[in-house]
Order: C-alpha cells, then sequence, then structure tokens
C-alpha cells in the first residue's frame, strides 16, 4: 500500500506492532506522540480506502480534505 510517496506500508502487522510498541513507550500524552498520529492516520486511511467507490479522488485528497491536522502530523514526525 502506498500511503504517501515517501511511505510505504509492505507489511500492516509489523506497522501496527510498531505503532502499539512506540505509543506504550512515549513518556507524555498520547496526542504528542507520532506514533499515535501514524495509527489514527492509517486507521482513517482504511476506513475511507473501504467506503471509497473506485475512481473518483485518490485517498491523500479525501484525507487531507477531512484532516487538515494530517499533514500537520506528517511534517511533525520528519
Amino acid at each position: 500500500m502506498e500511503w504517501t510517496p515517501w511511505a510505504k506500508i509492505t507489511d500492516t502487522q509489523v506497522f501496527l506492532r510498531s505503532c502499539y510498541i512506540g505509543i506504550r513507550n512515549f513518556n507524555g500524552p498520547a496526542d504528542r506522540c507520532p506514533a499515535w498520529w501514524h495509527l489514527r492516520d492509517f486507521y482513517i486511511l482504511m476506513k475511507k480506502t473501504a467506503l471509497q467507490p473506485s475512481g473518483g479522488q485518490t485517498n491523500q485528497e479525501t484525507l487531507s480534505e477531512e484532516n487538515p491536522l494530517q499533514t500537520a502530523s506528517e511534517t511533525e514526525n520528519v
């Protein structure tokens, strides 16, 4: 799956495990944890992909319209 031009998730289970480990080990509020934002964005993407008919807008365009914080979370993690 191609999430963004720079992030390609090849193994979903490894990605999810990494997110949960990152969240568990993060010291601070969950909304400041980069792994939490990755997990949230992944969930939104999966939800949109499941509901979206074939054709039309791309997933990235749809996510950007619904969630303006997504670009902030992506730049925060760079």
